[in-house]
């Protein structure tokens, strides 16, 4: 089952590389759509693909994301699906 979602992480997550590795999880997940810094601070990852794989990307930034990172809320919101989606990319 396709699904799209709105994430939002709260915590240290800009200035530590946060979005080069959402997008290689996400990349390797196979999921579409984007991740970028929001100006309060936080970072938004809307993301498209099959539930298992949403489900690990989830998991992953519960588990606290990149080493880097220091992760305090994960936010998910439930979209409905685009199907102009066709790749992973880091809005600037």
């Amino acid at each position: 089952m396709v699904r799209q979602v709105k994430i939002r992480v709260c915590g240290r997550v800009q200035g530590v590389g946060f979005r080069f590795f959402t997008y290689q999880q996400a990349t390797k997940l196979g999921l579409v759509g984007y991740v970028k810094n929001l100006d309060d601070g936080d970072v938004e990852i809307m993301v498209q693909g099959h539930n298992i794989s949403i489900a690990k990307l989830i998991q992953w930034l519960e588990q606290g994301g990149p080493v880097s990172a220091r992760i305090t809320a994960v936010n998910v919101i439930e979209l409905i699906p685009d199907s102009q989606l066709v790749a992973f990319h880091i809005k600037y």
